[in-house]
């Protein structure tokens, strides 16, 4: 039993090593073993299944762990912020809807945004954080990602705006409006007193999100 137990937290000590690069670098050895016992102790996992551990584990840290005295108050940005690499890459590919035209028109026909891209949103600048950069606190300005896998299965992570952000999130939300519409909703929420300026900003963004294959096309509006 001792050879077992010692095989199975050896396994999970190097998959959770692995997929939270980050956050092994910047914890120190003994509280790191310390974490990963604590996970096992804890946590009752729902899939047999190695891939799913880091979404486990991420939900070991948020709702489960109890926080100590040594925790950086970025852990679980951080946490959320390297495991969403992995649930991505290994992603299976969504079914493409059918009428997907790649070359259409933004403005004016329905923007399809990719089921494997997604805007984030932290208080800490995650993507930064190393063993050489660990804020105490975090800054006034909240730190915006689009995180998206692209054709060739590589995951890919960009800094953003909070508008850029707002604007992937309302073409999520609203599928069957056009991209002029969308852009409309974002102008009204922004109160910006020059509502052109954003439909002006909004399309070169729409353009841009399509060479990235975060929009694959359009459908009729």
């Amino acid at each position: 039993m001792a050879v077992y137990r010692e095989l199975i937290f050896n396994n999970i000590d190097s998959f959770l090593s692995d997929n939270f690069p980050v956050l092994r670098a910047i914890t120190p050895d003994e509280d790191w073993l310390a974490l990963c016992r604590d996970f096992l102790i804890r946590h009752r996992a729902q899939s047999p299944y190695f891939t799913d551990i880091g979404d486990e584990f991420l939900q070991y840290l948020q709702q489960e762990r109890e926080p100590t005295p040594s925790d950086p108050p970025f852990l679980l940005e951080l946490a959320h912020y390297e495991h969403i690499e992995l649930a991505l890459s290994i992603a299976s590919d969504p079914e493409q809807p059918r009428g997907l035209n790649p070359n259409g028109d933004l403005m004016n026909e329905c923007p399809v945004v990719s089921a494997l891209a997604s805007p984030l949103a932290y208080r800490f600048p995650v993507h930064r954080i190393a063993p050489e950069f660990m804020p105490e606190s975090a800054p006034e300005q909240a730190t915006f990602l689009l995180v998206y896998r692209d054709p060739d299965d590589k995951v890919h992570f960009i800094e953003t705006s909070a508008a850029s952000a707002r604007l992937l999130e309302l073409l999520k939300e609203n599928p069957k409006e056009t991209g002029l519409s969308v852009l409309h909703r974002l102008s009204t929420e922004m109160r910006h007193p020059e509502p052109e300026r954003i439909i002006a900003f909004g399309a070169g963004q729409l353009a841009e999100l399509r060479e990235r294959h975060i929009i694959l096309g359009t459908l009729p509006a």
